[in-house]
């Protein structure tokens, strides 16, 4: 089986522009997330609609395409690249763009998925440490994911899920198994192109979580657990965390 490691990156993001050519100790972010796609998967790209990220790409060494500037989502923008790369992979993956220090086992992780011939979708997600307090799970910002016995997605929310009648929130996470979700997907390419021409569903609307226009439309989405921790680069304060775990992770080696 082939894949293909699609990382969608915009320039114009509303809460940091210019994100994908910010530095972490002294490397862009979109060459840091290249680099660790690359350790698992053969095939990687950049999906652009900026010409200074297409150059930023090239310069170090990697592969960018362009894409139109309309796309609504990650997702339209991860199919019209794997169209124009002229790629065989039977399996997209769409890797976030503001994730420089995911770990090529998660995406080794993500693959064996697809070991299941069944599996049309496939995501991450991370047990809950009750360890961390109650702040993550509330925050709408970490969506939340209930799975089947098989580990298929039922429902993605910005909401605690589930719901614990009668006993005090403090207590929940010591009652169930609560998971939130890690935002790389991947996709059977002829299901890719199915996904992209759905219109968007009024649970996605209500949640603005693009996955639940899959699930709403008959869609299976497999989930998979791990353990890394990562560390998303939202807005420029994450930035200055980022830097600060650069720092560490050089002092200590």
């Amino acid at each position: 089986m082939k894949f293909i490691g699609i990382i969608p990156a915009r320039y114009a993001s509303t809460r940091f522009p210019g994100k994908p050519l910010a530095k972490i100790g002294g490397v862009t972010m979109i060459e840091r997330v290249y680099r660790q796609a690359c350790k698992a998967i053969d095939e990687v790209v950049v999906a652009t609609d900026d010409e200074r990220i297409f150059e930023a790409v090239e310069a170090f060494g990697g592969r960018a395409i362009m894409t139109s500037t309309a796309h609504k989502s990650g997702t339209d923008r991860c199919h019209e690249a794997y169209i124009k790369s002229g790629s065989q992979a039977d399996v997209v993956i769409n890797i976030q763009g503001d994730e420089p220090f995911i770990d090529p086992s998660q995406i080794e992780t993500l693959k064996g998925c697809f070991d299941d011939e069944t599996t049309q979708i496939a995501t991450l997600i991370r047990r809950f440490d009750a360890k961390r307090g109650l702040a993550v799970p509330d925050d709408p910002n970490t969506p939340k994911v209930v799975v089947d016995n098989a580990g298929n997605a039922m429902y993605f929310s910005r909401s605690v899920m589930p719901f614990v009648r009668d006993r005090e929130k403090s207590e929940w996470y010591k009652l169930g198994c609560y998971y939130t979700h890690v935002g790389v997907y991947a996709f059977r390419a002829p299901v890719l192109a199915e996904v992209v021409k759905l219109r968007r569903t009024l649970l996605e609307i209500a949640e603005s979580l693009e996955q639940l226009r899959w699930l709403q439309n008959g869609y299976r989405i497999k989930t998979a657990i791990t353990e890394c921790p990562t560390i998303g680069i939202d807005t420029p304060a994450d930035l200055e965390a980022a830097e600060q775990y650069i720092k560490e992770v050089n002092h200590g080696s």
